[in-house]
């Protein structure tokens, strides 16, 4: 017994004539009653009296109208949940994020439009450091991160794509000696006490200032968030580069200044899993693609 026998048995019962059935489920006639005597056959009985003018269930038909109209809704209704799981409408989706991903503005604009877009979806935004986010995402504890380029190959059984750039800025306290110019150029930079990010991050900055100092910053305070990176400059402790979007973030006694050498940029990249199944996961990130 499978799925068709019943919807052509529930035609023909609710039709009570095998041509009115027939028409309804557009197929001949002849193929329609093989079908009902099939299923009898397999059923072991009938399940229709059969006059010259129409039909009438039998006890085991009366019977069987029941639970196949109980079936074929549940059907519909497995085949409905499928489907909407499939096209990403029900699912969760953990989401990581770095601190500088949510004063780009990308992170935000995402969750609030795949809400919109998917009511019925569960978000799961986390707060996690870039060089966590990788692994988390390997081992299923995230599907999606947000965080600066480190740098590095990622694991092939990754995917990085970028989804912003922006230049660096130098950020300092208002009465740093560098405060009084419009533009900081890197070499003046040579002798400051530079706040980085920590890990894979900082080092990929300390590169940059390198390459563009002819030298070695100073000396360097490592930490692990952007709230801190700007307590510290507020406190006098040194300056930092950071990305554009986060002067956005108005911290007392911390101002902002642009670099001469543009070449200095800050990425956004979205990480996600190369062999991704999940319809929600893949909506979220067919949704992320669609704001770069």
């Amino acid at each position: 017994m499978d799925l068709r026998h019943l919807r052509y048995f529930v035609a023909v019962a609710e039709e009570k004539h095998f041509g009115r059935a027939a028409q309804r489920l557009h197929i001949v006639q002849p193929a329609l009653s093989m079908q009902i005597r099939s299923l009898e056959e397999e059923i072991g009985g009938a399940l229709f009296v059969r006059t010259s003018r129409n039909v009438e269930l039998t006890r085991a038909g009366s019977l069987l109208l029941v639970e196949a109209r109980r079936t074929l809704a549940q059907a519909e209704r497995t085949k409905d949940i499928v489907q909407r799981s499939l096209r990403g409408e029900t699912g969760t989706v953990k989401v990581g994020f770095a601190g500088n991903a949510v004063v780009t503005g990308k992170l935000t604009d995402n969750l609030r439009v795949f809400r919109q877009r998917y009511p019925d979806a569960e978000l799961q935004p986390v707060e996690m450091s870039p060089h966590l986010q990788s692994e988390a995402i390997l081992a299923g504890q995230l599907d999606v991160g947000y965080s600066p380029s480190l740098g590095s190959a990622p694991d092939p059984q990754l995917i990085e794509e970028k989804i912003g750039t922006w230049p660096m800025l130098v950020a300092m306290a208002e009465d740093h000696p560098l405060a009084k110019k419009t533009r900081i150029s890197v070499k003046s930079l040579v002798t400051e006490t530079l706040i980085l990010y920590a890990f894979n991050e900082g080092e990929k900055t300390v590169a940059m200032l390198s390459a563009q100092m002819g030298a070695q910053p100073k000396a360097v305070h490592r930490v692990s968030s952007t709230l801190t990176v700007l307590a510290l400059v507020a406190a006098g402790f040194g300056v930092a580069i950071v990305p554009a979007p986060v002067s956005r973030v108005e911290i007392q006694n911390v101002i902002y200044r642009p670099i001469i050498e543009t070449e200095i940029l800050a990425d956004l990249m979205l990480c996600s899993r190369a062999n991704e199944t999940s319809g929600a996961v893949l909506a979220f990130l067919a949704l992320a693609r669609e704001n770069i």
